[in-house]
């Protein structure tokens, strides 16, 4: 019987924005005892389990805020919601992914110049939503480039990007927008807030898809960037999102040689080699 090869990606799991949120939070909690964090700090179930066993609690509304010290996640939040913050007189913990924060100064700088905002997103995602709040009372938040001719618009658009979106699908979704809105449009400024740590974890896993028989992808369901992962395999090869080595099931390595292994940016290590150490397990008949 053939060898079974388990691979793992040349770009994949804890991004940089990732590593230094869990690392702010850990130093926080060290000094404070307990944080609350509005939002999962980040979208793996994994981390935040972890984070709650050394003080971490995640509530969803600043009323839940029994301490004086919050934490704003690395989706970042919008300014109204900073505002009563400090309103309310509590200490700030920031673990906003720099990509995240240089998107917002761009959706700021945007509407600023007096642009209508698009961004090419998630409009329930918690970084969208504080990219809207950034980019202004007029900005809107779609997947669908199409979508924009039903708007009433002005002649000045601006265009940015969920950080976590794929490159192709967002040069698409530009080139909708601008099929949808030429030539009543007189200015359109697009500028690229596409995570580069993001794209090469994207580059990486099509890369290997294209030598796999099997792809997994490790990472929260709920992880925007797991989520992009998954998709650009699938057309690819057979392709399986899971958040834990619990989730393999042993059918899907029948008749498979060649078993790719990506992760997305807030996936751990130790869940990573799990999942890498369950395959090869499987594939050996152990």
């Amino acid at each position: 019987m053939a060898k079974v090869e388990v691979k793992k990606a040349r770009e994949f799991g804890l991004c940089f924005g990732v590593r230094r949120a869990i690392k702010i939070i850990n130093k926080a909690v060290r000094e404070h005892q307990e944080i609350a964090t509005l939002g999962p700090i980040v979208h793996n179930r994994l981390v935040v389990a972890k984070l709650a066993d050394s003080g971490v609690k995640v509530v969803n509304e600043l009323d839940q805020v029994q301490d004086r010290v919050i934490a704003i996640t690395s989706h970042g939040a919008p300014p109204q919601l900073l505002s009563q913050i400090q309103a309310r007189k509590l200490r700030v913990i920031d673990t906003t992914c720099p990509i995240v924060r240089s998107a917002q100064k761009a959706a700021k700088k945007l509407a600023q110049a007096g642009l209508r905002v698009i961004i090419f997103g998630e409009a329930t995602h918690p970084e969208v939503k504080g990219l809207l709040g950034w980019a202004g009372n007029n900005a809107v938040a779609t997947l669908k480039g199409e979508e924009i001719a039903n708007l009433e618009l002005p002649r000045r658009l601006g265009i940015i990007s969920q950080t976590t979106q794929s490159h192709t699908k967002f040069v698409e979704f530009i080139n909708e927008v601008i099929r949808a809105v030429f030539p009543d449009v007189q200015d359109l400024r697009i500028i690229n807030t596409l995570c580069q740590e993001t794209r090469k974890r994207q580059e990486a896993a099509i890369e290997l898809a294209g030598k796999s028989d099997l792809m997994i992808v490790v990472g929260g369901h709920n992880s925007a960037n797991t989520q992009r992962l998954a998709e650009v395999c699938s057309p690819i090869v057979e392709t399986h999102l899971i958040e834990t080595a619990a989730e393999i099931e042993k059918d899907w390595l029948s008749g498979k040689q060649h078993i790719g292994v990506t992760a997305g940016a807030s996936t751990p290590d130790e869940a990573i080699e799990e999942v890498v150490c369950k395959l090869e397990s499987l594939a050996s008949g152990d």
